[in-house]
């Protein structure tokens, strides 16, 4: 038996430096800015520059870290010091990724943000993965519903409004670029790393909101891209721990998986990442993994079929291409660290995303070699300097374009602190937020209109949840429903993600003993006849639905996250798609606030908000 997959042919920077640039480029570059475009101040600006000013343009390293404890544990590179400070200098380094480790609170990514540009020549490109939803990196703010509740919802005023929220708060930080939105077309439920990152499985639909979002997000200032080209939506693979293939014909890279970029590309979208997937229609060439000997497709990053070919000469894009992160194992397991940056150079990167993780001093080594063997290949000829001035000038070009060069903050820092403060976490970003995941709610299935459930007195409600966390989500939501309607009801709440595949006595003794049920679900996958093959607590889940059923008890089944789970789940008389990211408070500070899905969801279910969301994917059939 299997599923049957569906497919369809269908910035201004707040933080410029202070100080005097001397008799940089920069200088130049303010003299003249009234009288030429963006494009020909960066010219003048690269032809000042250096070879080595000009590589480190193209070089963004990572510093989640810096040093251990006492314990052995990596410390977060939190806060600015000399070592750091002096590589960016020494590397004339062009841009840096932030993570989560690096921005726990408001006050404190101000403060690093502007300490990082104080030490750059070249004011930096400062990115970050704040996609909203799953992907949310900030701490603090406002993490957003997430692109396959924004494509449920399909209202690009909604989504515009969304994508202008979250590049508001980046901007008021000092973050000046997003690696964000994600255009890939999700038409492979199994996707594993994609899923509620996609706005959904329809090529139109994902174009759609994804030029909503972008034209929000640059709207700020704040340069959005788009990833991940040529498209991941078609993958059973996760790129992080090896190579995944993408086997669509061309006519259907062009029907799927390349709309939404064409579109971005037509809207002006500013960077676009690469994927570190093989597409054999476009791109059959080998080479030798260099980690077992045997034939390997070479992944888009590496394409120059893929990237200049088909994006810079067919697709027409003018803008910066970026590399997904060169550390991943599709390509540091396969190609080697060096050769890999070496040949994504040369097939028409600009800007080489993490090619060394620069943790500690000692890291820095690591840096400096392949910085020094980068600057030999192109004196030796093996990367044309022409293809470095290139990248260079499109770099600038964009920092120019979005004020990361060339704009001026008279605030103190303490100022910027202050204002970050009040736009983070607003009340207005967070009524986007709840208007957005309101609109989201999608009811797939509603027999004998077992929804809403009705807050009665006597009623006992069961909740099951997937992870403490989760529940203790779904339980808060439940206690601010009842102050909210003045009507209480008797509950009590089970984890069963630790359970299975049988159902333990006291599942069928609560279920017996309650009037309604709500059971959350993650990612299911129990497909019949290779029930075994999925893991023991999905196999509880159907058992659970299978036993409610049999007792005649309504049940709901909110699958918290991809909206596939009620396809296994026959026997559940409801199913709602909340999209959500997860379960526990992924912020901290004044400004955190929890995940919005969930909580909507369970509002949903008690009747305080009408599901009008639309399923943005294709339900896989069951065979």
């Amino acid at each position: 038996m299997k599923i049957n997959k569906l497919r369809y042919v269908i910035f201004a920077s707040l933080f410029t430096l202070t100080a005097s640039f001397g008799s940089s480029p920069l200088t130049m570059y303010k003299a003249h800015a009234a009288d030429s475009s963006a494009e020909a101040q960066a010219e003048s600006i690269v032809n000042s520059m250096t070879l080595e000013e000009k590589l480190g343009q193209m070089i963004m390293p990572d510093f989640r870290y810096w040093g251990k404890d006492s314990q052995g544990k990596n410390i977060p590179f939190t806060s600015m010091n000399e070592q750091v400070a002096g590589i960016i200098k020494k590397y004339h380094l062009g841009g840096i990724i932030l993570f989560k480790e690096n921005v726990p609170g408001t006050a404190q990514t101000t403060r690093l943000v502007y300490d990082l540009q104080k030490a750059a020549k070249t004011p930096l490109m400062i990115t970050i993965d704040q996609e909203g939803g799953l992907v949310t990196r900030l701490q603090t703010g406002t993490n957003m519903p997430g692109n396959m509740a924004l494509g449920a919802a399909d209202n690009v005023k909604i989504t515009e409004k969304v994508g202008k929220a979250i590049g508001e708060e980046l901007k008021a930080l000092g973050i000046n670029v997003n690696f964000a939105p994600v255009l890939d077309v999700n038409v492979n439920p199994d996707n594993p790393v994609i899923g509620i990152r996609s706005f959904g499985g329809f090529p139109d639909l994902v174009a759609k909101q994804g030029s909503a979002f972008i034209k929000g997000l640059q709207s700020t200032g704040v340069a959005a891209t788009a990833k991940h080209f040529p498209g991941h939506g078609d993958t059973a693979n996760d790129t992080h721990l090896g190579v995944s293939v993408v086997d669509h014909s061309l006519e259907e890279l062009h029907s799927i998986d390349l709309v939404p970029f064409k579109k971005a590309i037509v809207d002006g979208i500013d960077m676009i990442m690469t994927a570190h997937v093989t597409v054999p229609a476009i791109d059959n060439d080998k080479a030798i993994s260099k980690k077992d000997g045997k034939e390997v497709g070479i992944p888009a990053t590496l394409s120059k079929k893929i990237l200049t070919e088909l994006l810079r000469e067919e697709l027409s894009f003018k803008g910066v291409i970026v590399t997904d992160a060169m550390n991943m194992k599709a390509i540091s397991d396969h190609f080697g660290k060096t050769e890999a940056v070496i040949k994504t150079i040369n097939s028409g990167t600009d800007i080489v995303l993490m090619p060394v993780s620069v943790w500690n001093s000692s890291a820095e080594a690591e840096l400096e070699i392949m910085f020094n063997t980068l600057i030999n290949s192109v004196k030796d000829g093996t990367i044309p300097e022409s293809r470095i001035t290139e990248s260079a000038k499109r770099i600038i070009t964009i920092k120019i374009k979005r004020g990361i060069i060339g704009s001026q903050d008279a605030r103190t820092i303490e100022e910027i602190i202050s204002e970050a403060e009040k736009t983070l976490g607003s009340k207005d970003h967070k009524r986007i937020e709840r208007i957005a995941a309101e609109k989201a709610m999608t009811l797939i299935r509603n027999e004998n209109k077992t929804l809403p459930f009705k807050l009665k007195k006597n009623n006992k409600l069961l909740i099951i949840g997937y992870g403490k966390s989760r529940v203790d989500l779904m339980t808060l939501a439940l206690k601010d429903i009842m102050k909210e309607t003045g009507k209480k009801i008797e509950y009590s709440t089970l984890d069963y993600s630790s359970f299975g595949p049988d159902i333990p006595e006291n599942f069928k003794k609560a279920i017996d003993e309650s009037d309604n049920i709500i059971l959350g679900t993650l990612n299911l996958k129990v497909i019949p006849g290779k029930e075994s093959l999925a893991s023991k607590p999905d196999r509880l889940a159907k058992a659970i639905t299978e036993y409610a059923a049999e007792k005649n008890k309504p049940l709901v089944v909110m699958a918290y996250r991809n909206p596939y789970d009620g396809v296994y789940l026959p026997d559940a008389k409801a199913v709602l798609a909340v999209y959500g990211p997860t379960g526990y408070d992924i912020t901290s500070g004044s400004n955190a606030s929890l995940p919005i899905n969930i909580p909507v969801g369970m509002r949903t279910i008690f009747g305080l908000v009408k599901p009008k969301g639309k399923l943005p994917v294709a339900m896989p059939t069951i065979n």
